[in-house]
């Protein structure tokens, strides 16, 4: 006779091995989760693809029109309808490499000073709320500020570099007006570096922490610990962290088009004029009218959205050969 208090367990059945198997009801719940994440996968699968299917259709009459010749070609001109892409690839690209060229050292420099104990608590926090609320503000402030602000704080800076290296260095061959290249990427430099020093920083601190003291008890610094044991360990997050950062980089529209200089010519020197491809999707698909304009436009959407898997693409095994050449 059962006990009013009574509870009951569920049983554990056996094959014919001994082996248990786990409840109906968990199993069922273990099975149906598993479809749920295929299918959420599914659909991530399935609006990328809908995606390239809608762009590369807008895009079909420039790619009827130019070929791959539109990849390469520098002219932009509206009236004649003749358009090249490679002022705005070159652009965009260089903007992002250079935004990760000064985001990329500060961000790591945060991420580690607020994640190894190497400042008081209080002030680590201090540092991470500051440079994590960057990300809070819209990219027409950042633009606006980069306008009024920025460019009068580095013009100097750019007029030393055009007098002492501008003939014999081409980055600094153009005579600088304040917008151009170079500010565009150093300001998107700072508005990715929330992305990648938030992200680095978690990844710094899942690091166990058995590898640290165990560094330490065989005779590594604090600072031997960090750049021979913890950052390689890391590495794969970091690079992840990379990758969001290039990825808004790349996208960034209002900040760009106020401080690019809007011109679609290519220069070597970083001081000159550029546009992006966001940029001018900006400043002209509006104004836009004839087919081939439009599918011009389309034409350079469909580019950005093909580099930026590239370069997912390529961090992904970017990260698999690091990890086997470390196994």
């Amino acid at each position: 006779m059962s006990s009013p208090h009574h509870i009951s367990v569920p049983t554990l059945t056996t094959d014919r091995l001994g082996r248990h198997n786990p409840p109906a009801k968990a199993d069922l719940a273990d099975r149906l989760f598993r479809y749920l994440m295929y299918a959420a996968s599914g659909i991530s699968v399935a609006i990328l693809l809908m995606m390239g299917w809608i762009i590369t259709g807008q895009a079909l009459p420039a790619i009827k029109q130019f070929g791959l010749g539109f990849l390469v070609s520098q002219e932009w001109n509206v009236p004649e309808l003749k358009f090249g892409a490679l002022p705005m690839i070159y652009g965009t690209i260089g903007s992002g490499l250079i935004s990760l060229l000064f985001a990329i050292p500060i961000g790591l420099a945060v991420a580690i000073v607020t994640s190894e104990n190497l400042l008081p608590r209080w002030l680590r926090s201090t540092i991470a709320f500051t440079i994590e609320l960057l990300a809070a503000i819209p990219s027409v402030i950042f633009g606006l500020w980069g306008f009024y602000t920025f460019i009068p704080l580095i013009l100097p800076v750019q007029q030393f570099l055009y007098t002492k290296f501008g003939t014999t260095i081409p980055l600094f061959s153009t005579e600088p007006s304040g917008s151009g290249l170079l500010t565009a990427g150093m300001l998107l430099g700072i508005m990715i570096l929330p992305t990648l020093a938030a992200v680095s920083r978690e990844v710094l601190l899942v690091v166990p922490g058995y590898l640290r003291t165990g560094s330490m008890a065989l005779g590594a610094t604090r600072w031997e610990t960090i750049f021979r044991v913890v950052l390689p360990k890391a590495f794969s997050g970091i690079v992840g962290g990379v990758m969001l950062a290039l990825g808004r980089a790349l996208g960034e529209t209002m900040a760009v088009t106020m401080v690019i200089g809007n011109s679609e010519n290519i220069s070597p020197s970083v001081f000159s004029p550029a546009y992006s491809i966001p940029a001018i999707l900006a400043n002209t698909f509006a104004e836009a009218q004839e087919d081939v304009h439009i599918g011009a436009l389309t034409y350079l959407v469909l580019i950005l959205f093909v580099i930026t898997l590239v370069v997912n693409v390529g961090a992904i095994a970017l990260v698999k050969l690091v990890e086997r050449g470390a196994k």
